[in-house]
């Protein structure tokens, strides 16, 4: 409750910080928020050539089937890359100014969670002219951008934290998120990975998101409603767990600096 009461309090510096992210991100680029499409566009057009063409994947509509994998995917590691140095980034601000710290990473994740919601004006467009079509289905979206919100926010809170007394944090997630990339379902069906490697599937958040939005965009059928609860706890537990860390390590951020 206090956490909610000084984020309320400071619900304007919330916010200014959020509209920073979002017009900073490309300051000084000619083309600025036109980034935000452009850039799945291109790795949607990169990918569209090398997986079905060159690797001979056999997926039908294969750009609308990667597209709605790669989209959530680029949310997520936007959000996570960007938080996890975004303490170390404000540090001669926590010096000088007091401000609830926790600010910080929600900025970060939830300007993400904007650009993520512009994106999907593309993704919708096409999804709309492509002849994959919507369904009644599609209304369970908001609940997945919840959960993806949730699950990523409390990856931050830690990643972020512990980045400011171990500052190799920074790179070694950068190779995780690689690794992770072939490790979710993006560019390939889920069943197309072999049996003994589906663990890694269940035990990947991210997969199951991605499998959810395939299923209401591309199957237009219900997601696996009871991984989605499974995970909806874990990611609630995570959240949870996740700030108790970040309160925890904030009392020594002004020191590292």
């Amino acid at each position: 409750m206090k956490m909610f009461k000084e984020l309320y309090n400071y619900r304007e510096l919330l916010k200014n910080n959020i509209k920073k992210e979002i017009r900073g991100k490309y300051k000084g680029s000619w083309l600025g928020v036109v980034w935000t499409f452009l850039n799945p566009l291109l790795m949607l057009l990169v990918y569209s050539i090398v997986f079905p063409y060159i690797l001979r994947v056999k997926v039908d509509h294969y750009p609308i089937f990667m597209m709605i994998a790669l989209v959530p995917w680029t949310f997520f590691t936007t959000a996570v890359q960007t938080g996890t140095g975004s303490v170390v980034a404000e540090g001669g601000i926590l010096k000088k100014v007091y401000f609830p710290r926790v600010i910080i990473p929600i900025s970060i994740v939830t300007s993400a969670l904007v650009n993520f919601l512009i994106t999907c004006i593309i993704m919708f467009v096409f999804i709309l002219f492509s002849g994959v079509g919507f369904s009644i289905h599609c209304l369970l979206f908001p609940v997945i951008v919840l959960l993806q919100y949730i699950i990523t926010l409390a990856i931050v809170y830690v990643l972020s934290a512990i980045n400011v007394y171990i500052r190799d944090v920074d790179h070694f997630v950068s190779i995780i998120i690689m690794l992770a990339f072939y490790l979710t379902p993006i560019v390939y069906k889920a069943d197309m990975l072999p049996a003994k490697f589906q663990w890694a599937l269940k035990v990947n958040p991210m997969a199951q998101i991605i499998e959810a939005y395939r299923a209401i965009f591309y199957n237009h059928t219900i997601p696996d409603m009871n991984m989605l609860l499974i995970w909806g706890v874990i990611g609630i537990i995570m959240l949870v767990l996740g700030n108790l860390v970040f309160r925890k390590l904030e009392k020594g951020f002004v020191e590292e600096f």
